[in-house]
């Protein structure tokens, strides 16, 4: 299986890197792009490569921003995947992004942590939420021997805990942003009850860790 670890060089591109860069912890900025390289491997491993449906740069632009929504342009008024799916929309727009395409990359990062959904809803929303759980270890012996690379690309620095700092402290701010059994709800719950949450405990054990 070959892979480039070069990125997207459109302005869209640009502008969807700058953003993450702006407003997102470093963590999270590393953990989004290693997102949109495991996605690109899992989609040659499932052959998707060459599927009409295939578009590398929505692929960039839903994996790089599926969690623009725990960074500083989020106000904590709704969940932040929703949050972020709005924020991402409005750039894809300013970039005159095809309406329709700009509705697959708000529901890619929408249902980034729906299991069960998300895969169930097109290409771009599969390989999205594919390549975000495979940053947590998930199909680990299919990425293997490129995850090195990617790492010592883009380091972990920390990234689950990071990540569970943003969503808990966003969360937080609404009863809207943290409805009960989202992402946001349980992990603020979980934080709030036993000071850690069940998604810190299990990376421990990822083939990565953290």
């Amino acid at each position: 299986m070959e892979l480039s670890l070069d990125l997207p060089t459109s302005p869209l591109a640009d502008a969807v890197l700058s953003t993450v860069r702006a407003s997102e912890a470093a963590p999270i900025v590393n953990h989004s792009v290693r997102s949109f390289l495991f996605a690109e491997l899992l989609a040659a491993h499932e052959g998707c490569l060459t599927d009409a449906a295939y578009d590398r740069d929505l692929l960039f632009a839903a994996t790089v921003l599926h969690d623009v929504g725990t960074g500083s342009l989020a106000k904590g008024e709704a969940r932040f995947e929703v949050e972020g799916a709005d924020l991402a929309a409005d750039l894809l727009r300013q970039h005159e992004v095809p309406e329709a395409d700009v509705d697959r990359v708000w529901e890619a990062i929408a249902l980034h942590t729906s299991p069960g959904i998300a895969e169930r809803r097109g290409l771009l929303c599969h390989l999205t939420r594919a390549g975000v759980v495979a940053d947590f270890g998930r199909n680990a012996e299919i990425t293997a021997g490129w995850e090195e690379r990617i790492h010592a690309a883009y380091p972990r620095l920390a990234m689950v805990r990071s990540l569970v700092d943003a969503i808990v402290e966003r969360a937080a701010r609404s009863a809207a942003a943290a409805p009960r059994y989202s992402l946001g709800g349980e992990l603020l719950r979980e934080r709030r009850a036993d000071g850690v949450t069940g998604l810190e405990l299990d990376t421990t054990a990822a083939p990565w860790g953290e």
